[in-house]
């Protein structure tokens, strides 16, 4: 049997890739954040219910325990800001089950960096200033003007409802519509992803950057709430930075609060439960950590693959990195 064992990307683009990552480290070394590593295993995951955690059985000094692959290094990060680390960013490798395709892969790169003391809207212009930077490098061409998109007005515009106060069976019969898929049992946020993903998210990011703001509160995560200044609806405190339809970032003026982070993941494994998935272990360390006191910031998580196939045209993540899967 032929086992194909050569790299899913040319060493010629191995190379540019090196390059741009030390332009990354730049970026942050000129800013003096800190660059830090931490663990890929962890004692909790990922209990949002639309990521998929792995995890492995390992021999420790507490017995054989079961360890979770980590899907950002977030966590730990936390831990750090709460020690007293001050800024600090990570190149992680990290990991989501089933999540392989030509903007996927199932082990990546993930460059998360946190700003103790800043708050969102620098962070949004600190995030487009580093991908004005990498693109800029990599190819020759700048990604254009920075934009500021509500989520509300995103789904006004392209689907003409508001996703704050549509029905949940207009919701679903827009999903089914629009996404060719049966959406009779989804929820709203489950209707509300499958449009964003198949209606909205080609079009962001056309001729410039388009960071998306004030998104449901129900998809906060590890997020703040705030008041829409529209009709005082609470709405997470996040971006996602989308450029030429790719979500290339995700950030959050972080949640410090460890008894409503609790309460977070114990509704995320209500909600895994309810949809069939299996629950994901909590981390109590991190809620330790908060519990301490995590000082106010904000932090974003950047895909850089995808930044990297950006800047270097490719028409996929495989094609800059070594071994994408299934070659690993």
């Amino acid at each position: 049997m032929s086992i194909d064992w050569r790299p899913s990307a040319e060493i010629a683009t191995l190379r540019e890739r090196a390059r741009l990552i030390a332009e990354v480290r730049a970026f942050f070394a000129e800013r003096d954040v800190l660059e830090v590593e931490t663990p890929v295993l962890g004692h909790g995951g990922s209990t949002e219910v639309h990521l998929a955690s792995l995890s492995a059985e390992a021999t420790t000094p507490a017995g054989r325990e079961r360890l979770w692959l980590q899907t950002s290094p977030e966590f730990a990060m936390k831990r750090l800001l709460a020690a007293g680390s001050g800024p600090i960013f990570q190149l992680a490798r990290s990991f989501r089950d089933g999540e392989v395709g030509r903007r996927h892969n199932l082990e990546f790169t993930m460059l998360e960096w946190y700003r103790p003391g800043l708050g969102l809207e620098a962070l949004i212009e600190e995030t487009a200033a580093l991908v004005t930077r990498v693109l800029g490098r990599g190819a020759g061409d700048k990604p254009g003007p920075l934009r500021r998109r509500r989520y509300r007005e995103l789904f006004r515009e392209a689907l003409g409802i508001d996703p704050f106060t549509a029905s949940l069976a207009t919701l679903r019969r827009l999903a089914g519509e629009r996404g060719g898929l049966s959406m009779d049992d989804s929820d709203r946020d489950g209707c509300l992803d499958l449009l964003m993903s198949f209606v909205i998210e080609p079009e962001l990011g056309r001729d410039g950057l388009d960071a998306v703001v004030d998104y449901p509160a129900s998809q906060a995560a590890l997020a703040r709430h705030h008041r829409d200044p529209e009709d005082g609806a609470s709405v997470a405190s996040r971006f996602e930075l989308y450029l030429d339809g790719l979500e290339l970032a995700n950030g959050y003026d972080e949640l410090t609060d460890a008894a409503e982070q609790r309460a977070r993941f114990t509704e995320d494994n209500a909600a895994r439960r309810a949809l069939g998935l299996a629950e994901v272990a909590v981390d109590e360390r991190l809620l330790a950590a908060l519990e301490s006191g995590l000082p106010a910031g904000s932090g974003v998580a950047l895909g850089l693959d995808r930044l990297i196939q950006l800047a270097l045209g490719k028409a996929s993540v495989a094609e800059v990195m070594a071994f994408a899967t299934p070659r690993c």
